[in-house]
């Protein structure tokens, strides 16, 4: 099996997951030490068979790349968990391009084409898992991180329209849509001092154990946490405008 982003936060709590239910586990990343650290540990703590690629996938070639390198080495990806994502904070109009664009090619090509690679081996052995980590934000506009909301609502829906298409086949796709979680990610996107991260968040390990169960599952949306499902199913009933006012103002820095 293979997971994206899986030195850190959620990936880092699936790894663990998967390893210790005895999975041959690829981990990418972008980072080669970090990699090295993580494969150690779970390779201690679960006897675990650990595979690092140090890829970014940013890249546009990196997912072409991570498959012809597991297809040399004669591996066989069962289990896909696209995780890998990043978010920023800020006016779209002010933020620098080249990331705006990277996250869309993290957050949405590299995750469609990753899926491309490797689905159709799964659907041909009428077997296999696809776990995308989308969030919360797949259900409303997100001013302040249009781009990474806008991102997630497509995981949210491209991995929707994918469990359709695939309800015969034996293969089953899950989006996993937490709220908002302990991790490095806050940091990194900018939104720690945000109102949203002054409320309540969930830990990694809990997210990805709801994700990991959903997914042996083959359920379609998992949203961990009574108050995600409750806010995620209250937004389809409230005005747009209303909806999108609220979710700028707790995207706003507390003062």
């Amino acid at each position: 099996m293979l997971i994206t982003g899986g030195s850190t936060g959620i990936g880092y709590e699936l790894a663990h997951l998967f390893a210790g239910d005895d999975y041959r586990v690829v981990l990418i990343a972008r980072h080669a030490q970090k990699l090295a650290e993580v494969a150690k540990e779970l390779e201690q703590r679960h006897q675990a068979s650990i595979v690092v690629m140090a890829k970014d996938l940013s890249l546009s070639s990196s997912p072409e790349e991570i498959f012809a390198e597991l297809k040399q080495r004669g591996m066989t990806v069962d289990v896909l968990v696209n995780n890998a994502g990043f978010g920023t904070h800020g006016e779209f109009a002010q933020t620098d391009l080249k990331s705006q664009l990277e996250m869309i090619q993290v957050n949405v090509t590299a995750l469609a084409h990753l899926t491309r690679l490797f689905l159709p081996g799964m659907v041909a052995r009428r077997d296999g898992r696809i776990l995308n980590v989308a969030s919360t934000a797949a259900f409303q506009p997100g001013p302040l991180m249009a781009v990474y909301y806008a991102s997630k609502a497509f995981v949210l829906s491209f991995s929707e329209a994918l469990a359709n298409e695939l309800d015969a086949s034996g293969v089953r796709i899950t989006a996993l849509c937490p709220g908002p979680t302990k991790t490095e990610f806050q940091v990194r996107a900018g939104v720690a001092e945000t109102r949203l991260m002054g409320g309540h968040s969930m830990d990694a390990r809990t997210v990805a154990l709801a994700g990991y169960r959903g997914m042996v599952a083959g359920t379609p949306v998992v949203i961990p946490g009574a108050r995600n499902q409750f806010l995620a199913l209250v937004v389809k009933f409230l005005p747009r405008r209303i909806v999108i006012k609220v979710v700028r103002r707790i995207q706003e820095k507390r003062r």
